[in-house]
């Protein structure tokens, strides 16, 4: 058997019957500075990506809360409990029935934006107790949303059947409040916790803003040249709308913003380890509220066809008045997400600095070494 220099044999004895011939070691050729210290820093990035959590022992990451849920629940449960009361008093103002049938479907859009904001939160904070428990499957989770809208939504069409008048306009009324606080549940628990509160928090905000707008509009009309023609009362309408949404939306897109970086430090201080929202994260957030208000248009387009129609047939002018606020929602949904999505995406990277040593480091050892010659 040969023993040639550099094989495998090179170390072992020749005759293993003479114990007291010295083997032969090769010494270990040193490790380059740059192979010596790749290992460490790529033991510090998986350190840093997969460190377990305070509450996870087992090294698995912690499930993810929408934080301030408990609080946001009850808000937003009031809010459509505030819209639900408005209606049912404008519907009893009413002294005939062609006015409470119109007045009804003038209300319609404020009840479901409502009904969508609350299942969504109250959702969030049902789930926020399975996460407790370590429970974040989506399978689950998305269930127990659903679940808690269809609750808010039986709880609401139950009070308006007790409280409103017994007749169809008031089924179309509970029947559509119902599919919105169920869509908004699933909204709610088929995302990302985080990004879901901000959306939910957003749009209550919006929806709470619109409202109180309303007692600016007079001023403005006059602000925008409103006058007794036709001509300048539509021009002037057209630009207190435009005035409303871009605000509202300029509301969102902070609002989901600051709800998202509360978030992060919350999280933050309980795990260090914990994945902060990528730049698609607030985009989302941003935009959120205004696709909450476009499928609330969707559902009043659908759920509540026959009260929109029946307003619509009582005259020429209620057909145009509904034909014209149906196209102002749509257009003030769109400008609510672009504008909230543009707003919370510039104020995410207004916080975006330079990298730091450490990261740059960090980013150079996951690279891949270029051979050596």
């Amino acid at each position: 058997m040969s023993n040639e220099p550099g094989g495998s044999s090179a170390a072992q004895p020749d005759r293993p019957d003479r114990p007291d011939r010295p083997v032969a070691t090769v010494p270990a050729e040193p490790r380059p500075a740059e192979e010596a210290t790749a290992p460490a820093a790529e033991a510090k990035l998986d350190d840093r990506v997969t460190a377990p959590g305070p509450d996870d022992e087992a090294g698995n990451a912690t499930p993810a809360r929408a934080p301030g849920a408990i609080v946001l629940a009850p808000l937003a449960v009031g809010w459509l409990a505030a819209m639900l009361w408005s209606t049912r008093a404008a519907i009893h103002s009413a002294e005939a029935g062609v006015t409470a049938v119109s007045l009804s479907a003038f209300a319609l859009p404020g009840v479901i934006s409502a009904a969508l904001v609350a299942g969504g939160a109250v959702a969030l904070a049902v789930t926020n107790l399975l996460a407790r428990r370590g429970v974040d499957r989506v399978t689950p989770r998305f269930v127990v949303a659903v679940g808690a809208g269809l609750l808010v939504g039986l709880v609401a069409a139950l009070a308006i059947n007790l409280t409103y008048f017994d007749n169809s306009t008031t089924n179309v009324i509970a029947g559509t409040a119902a599919a919105a606080a169920i869509i908004g549940g699933a909204a709610a628990g088929a995302g990302n916790a985080r990004v879901a509160g901000a959306v939910v928090t957003a749009a209550l905000a919006a929806l709470v803003f619109v409202v109180a707008f309303s007692r600016a509009r007079d001023p403005l009309f006059d602000l925008f040249g409103a006058g007794d023609t036709q001509e300048s009362m539509v021009g002037a309408a057209k630009w207190v709308s435009r005035t409303e949404s871009l605000l509202a939306g300029l509301l969102a897109g902070v609002t989901a913003f600051g709800y998202l970086r509360w978030a992060r430090r919350r999280a933050g201080r309980r795990d260090e380890a914990a994945p902060a929202p990528r730049w698609p994260g607030y985009l989302l957030a941003g935009a959120g509220p205004g696709l909450l208000l476009l499928l609330a248009e969707i559902v009043i387009r659908v759920g509540g066809r026959s009260l929109l129609d029946l307003a619509a047939a009582l005259s020429e002018a209620d057909a145009v008045a509904q034909t014209s606020l149906g196209t102002s929602r749509v257009d003030n949904g769109i400008w609510v997400l672009f504008v909230g999505a543009l707003t919370a995406l510039v104020a995410f990277g207004r916080t975006l600095g330079p990298a730091t040593h450490d990261e740059e480091a960090l980013d150079e050892a996951a690279a891949p070494a270029a051979p050596r010659r």
